[in-house]
């Protein structure tokens, strides 16, 4: 049975990341409406975004501060740059503070994440973190199913800046819970380890290098259709910002599926099966997406089968990274927010110049990665710690 004082804790950091995961995702659905309050073309609003995934690159220096400092000084510090990129924004709108604001977000997710992770990985039982993980991961989906709808009716009515005091309000809010839920740095698996080491113990695993090239990867075929996915609705559909802000409810509502999926079958099933399921999965929806897209029902049921299994896929991973390195988790965390930002930037910089040729290029771009992820998956990753519950498939193959 989990502690009362943990469950607090995983309230707390999901919280936070509700917050701050809205800021993240809202520029997405609000893409063409961001564009025209700041009036520059939508390709600067995707050059802005393509500049923030990039920021993960600094990821594994930034981000290993959980290690090197402690998770709760990492996550308070998270907060923190939330609300002051907001604040800005807020205070002088316009292009450049936007594109400085979103640096702000990437920076606080470098910070906030990853200790967040590892602080829960350092507590919860490896046959068991799946489940906790799954539910930690409504910080995401929890952004687009309610924050984004609300930040969508903030925009409608009051401009396109409206969300962003609101979400630094928030983002101090949660960083106060955080400060009086977390234990001191001092009782924390985290702190002392130094940059150095914790970077050299993943380079030296090759299975760890392998499944961040799988982040790298996953990230990049959904960033591939995530992209334009404002543009596609808008275009074919008509949608405006209320309307738009309710289809992300359906994105929303699907994750939360995902999450469910992982906290309840990956721990039985196995944290590597899953993750292969998954991205064969992906795969198909992919391509059925511009397939069932020629209406807006099947449009929207397209949307939440591609996010389903990819929440599923994506977060069936985090136990199996957690298990590889747990004395450099943060380190290993943080790197792997460096790959999936590059992998991030390079699907947002592609997913614009193929939408071009139509929206199945981006999703035929899409099941490929998949595809690739899956064999590295299946030649090169291995779990560390072997779950009692796992049951393979017949005839998976064991990583090398």
């Amino acid at each position: 049975m989990i502690r009362r004082g943990l469950i607090s804790q995983v309230a707390a950091i999901t919280v936070a990341r509700i917050g701050l995961n809205t800021g993240y995702r809202m520029i997405y659905l609000f893409l063409p409406a961001l564009a025209r309050g700041l009036q520059v073309e939508p390709q600067a609003i995707i050059q802005a975004v393509a500049a923030r995934s990039a920021l993960g690159l600094a990821a594994p220096l930034v981000g290993s501060l959980g290690d090197q400092r402690g998770r709760k000084t990492a996550m308070l510090a998270g907060a923190g740059v939330f609300a002051a990129g907001c604040a800005a924004l807020t205070a002088w709108p316009g292009y450049a503070t936007f594109f400085v604001a979103m640096l702000a977000i990437a920076l606080s997710k470098i910070l906030l994440e990853p200790a967040g992770l590892a602080y829960l990985g350092d507590r919860v039982p490896y046959e068991r973190r799946g489940l906790v993980l799954g539910i930690g991961e409504l910080g995401w989906s929890g952004a687009i199913l309610l924050g984004v709808p609300a930040a969508g009716w903030l925009m409608d009515r009051a401009g396109w800046k409206a969300p962003f005091p609101w979400l630094a309000a928030f983002s101090l809010a949660a960083g106060l819970w955080l400060w009086r839920e977390l234990v001191p740095d001092s009782e924390s698996a985290g702190g002392g380890s130094s940059f150095g080491a914790g970077f050299r113990s993943v380079v030296a695993s090759r299975s760890a290098l392998a499944l961040l090239a799988v982040g790298l990867l996953l990230i990049a075929a959904n960033e591939t259709v995530g992209i334009v996915l404002g543009l596609w609705m808008e275009a074919s559909f008509k949608l405006q910002l209320a309307a738009l802000g309710a289809a992300s409810a359906v994105i929303g509502l699907a994750e939360l599926g995902g999450e469910g999926l992982v906290a309840g079958l990956v721990d039985r099933v196995g944290k590597r099966t899953s993750i292969a399921i998954g991205m064969l999965c992906s795969s198909l929806t992919a391509v059925a997406l511009p397939v069932l897209g020629r209406t807006l029902g099947g449009g929207l049921l397209g949307v939440f089968l591609f996010y389903l299994v990819f929440e599923f896929t994506i977060v069936a991973s985090l136990p199996l990274i957690t298990d590889q390195i747990p004395q450099a988790g943060a380190t290993l965390l943080a790197i792997r927010i460096a790959a999936s930002s590059l992998g991030r930037s390079l699907g947002a910089l592609a997913g614009g110049p193929l939408y071009q040729f139509g929206l199945l290029a981006n999703a035929g771009a899409a099941a490929g990665l998949n595809l690739l992820a899956l064999a590295v998956l299946l030649l090169f990753v291995r779990e560390r710690v072997a779950s009692r519950t796992v049951r393979e498939w017949p005839g998976f193959p064991p990583a090398v």
